[in-house]
C-alpha cells in the first residue's frame, strides 16, 4: 500500500502560520497531527534548492514553497500530493488529492 510522507517545509509551514496568526498553542498539536498521519519526514537538501530554483525560473506562476515540495518529490519518485493548494495542479505528472476518499 501507499504511505504518508511528508518534508521538513511542511513542519516550518506550520510553525510560520501559526505564529503569524497568534496561534502557538497550536504549534506542538499540529506537528503532533502531522507527525502521526506521514511518520517519515524527508530533509530539503541544497540539490532541492536548487531544482526548485530551476522550476522557479521555469514556470512563473509557481510559489517558492510549492517549488521546493516539487523538488523533493520529485527526487523521491512521488507523484502524488494530498495539499488543498491548487496551485499543484499545474505540474505535469502530479495527481493532487483534495478530498478524503
Amino acid at each position: 500500500g501507499e504511505r504518508l510522507v511528508t518534508d521538513v517545509e511542511v513542519f516550518q509551514e506550520i510553525l510560520h502560520r501559526y505564529s503569524s496568526i497568534q496561534r502557538r498553542d497550536a504549534i506542538q498539536p499540529a506537528f503532533d497531527a502531522l507527525a502521526a498521519i506521514a511518520p517519515e519526514t524527508f530533509p530539503v537538501e541544497m540539490t532541492h534548492l536548487e531544482r526548485a530554483k530551476d522550476i522557479l525560473l521555469a514556470m512563473a506562476t509557481v510559489s517558492a514553497r510549492d517549488a521546493v515540495h516539487m523538488a523533493v518529490m520529485e527526487h523521491h519518485g512521488i507523484s502524488r500530493i494530498m495539499s488543498f493548494d491548487a496551485g499543484f495542479d499545474q505540474f505535469p505528472g502530479i495527481s493532487r488529492i483534495h478530498s478524503p476518499d
